[in-house]
């Protein structure tokens, strides 16, 4: 077999094998926890310009198949396995996983300790990283990654949005997807609930959007840093001030977050994987979700006195946790759950809003609505695909916005 090396910015190195096709990959190195679902974190558009880490040990036991994408082609900048499975074990099986990733030209590496890299990466944060074939050399290597671009700041969304808008092809009150780099799964969701789907692109003009006369708009998933997309903050400020019914996801609540006037930090290695589980603050439940982000919403720039346990976390209002006691290290986030609602003001005059749902591992904010205006969102995905499907109630509370506005 081929050999392959992978290098970090910090200098690290892992010599391997490769399992794709030959080349090289750059991009940020981010690890997925989950035991499944690799095809579709291949194909999900959120993973635009990353090297994927997944910490399961053997990846390809099932195989791929054209069901379970979540989009027209494979997404990851690079692949990163323990061991690649050449023999796939189930009957849905079409191609084996390997022979998936040659004919996509994604360039992957195994024989790499995935648990110790990604223990690396939660203790130094997510990095730059590059996958080669060609170049061995690991002092060469390193300073390459050291040379390519940065996520934060990139507008990666330009790639995976549709350049012109996708119509509905069905009857059902009408919803507006202002595509970021949807999944299917989003889609199949929406149309389950008797929902006319039509795709915008990220960038599309206010105006635009409104002469299609949308009953409602979803704000989808995506790659890169919220904070690049100035447009589509423009576009969700506008639709809030028309009073439009309008709910995001992942990508989606960070730019809600933005267009009311929150702000956004990069998170020190993000949240990948299927069982995350988060507190719906207003039912009691904890739900059991799949995630994709390495950005997250600041609490204070919305006024609200929350310290999520996110490392990377600096509170652009500081003032606003004036009086709050620091957590104690030994303390779980089980413990420092809020007695009542977290609730805050837009500084933009949008209103007051609320917290609806908060990370159980970290204390990062994972839902918010507006009490004013028809608009909640949440960091999770709801769609599942791969993963529970503990928080798919998100759609039927959306189609009933849609139908009650």
């Amino acid at each position: 077999m081929k050999r392959a090396l992978l290098a970090l910015e910090d200098g690290k190195t892992f010599l391997g094998r490769s399992v794709g096709s030959p080349g090289e990959a750059f991009g940020e190195l981010v690890f997925n926890t989950g035991m499944t679902g690799y095809q579709e974190v291949l194909t999900d558009p959120s993973y635009r310009g990353q090297i994927v880490v997944m910490t399961y040990p053997e990846v390809g036991i099932y195989g791929v198949n054209p069901e379970d994408v979540e989009s027209s082609r494979v997404q990851v900048a690079g692949f990163v396995v323990h061991r690649a499975v050449r023999r796939p074990s189930s009957w849905r099986a079409t191609l084996p996983f390997t022979d998936y990733l040659e004919e996509a030209g994604i360039v992957a590496i195994e024989g790499v300790d995935t648990r110790a890299l990604a223990r690396h990466i939660r203790e130094q944060g997510a990095m730059r990283g590059g996958i080669s074939t060609e170049d061995l050399d690991s002092g060469s290597l390193v300073r390459r990654v050291r040379e390519s671009p940065h996520l934060a700041g990139r507008d990666l969304v330009a790639e995976v949005s549709p350049r012109s808008v996708l119509p509905a092809a069905c009857d059902g009150p009408h919803v507006a997807l202002v595509d970021c780099g949807a999944k299917g799964s989003i889609v199949r969701e929406l149309r389950r609930r008797g929902l006319r789907v039509s795709r915008l692109p990220y960038d599309i003009h206010p105006q635009k959007l409104l002469s299609l006369r949308p009953d409602g708009v979803l704000v989808s998933n995506g790659p890169g840093d919220p904070a690049a997309l100035r447009r589509t903050v423009f576009l969700v400020r506008k639709l809030l001030e028309r009073g439009v019914p309008l709910a995001g996801i992942c990508l989606g609540h960070q730019l809600l977050s933005l267009a009311i006037g929150g702000r956004t930090y990069k998170m020190r290695f993000g949240h990948r994987g299927m069982n995350h589980p988060v507190k719906d603050l207003a039912s009691g439940r904890v739900l059991i979700t799949p995630h994709n982000h390495g950005f997250a919403v600041d609490p204070t720039s919305l006024g609200i006195p929350w310290l999520p346990l996110d490392g990377a976390f600096a509170a652009s209002r500081p003032e606003v946790l004036a009086g709050l006691e620091p957590p104690p290290p030994e303390a779980t986030m089980a413990e420092l759950l809020p007695p009542g609602p977290l609730v805050g003001e837009s500084p933009l005059g949008f209103g007051p809003l609320e917290i609806t749902h908060l990370s159980l591992n970290d204390g990062t904010l994972e839902g918010l609505r507006l009490r004013e205006l028809p608009a909640f969102s949440v960091q999770f995905h709801p769609e599942a695909s791969p993963g529970p499907h503990d928080a798919a109630p998100f759609f039927d509370r959306f189609a009933r916005l849609i139908c009650h506005a």
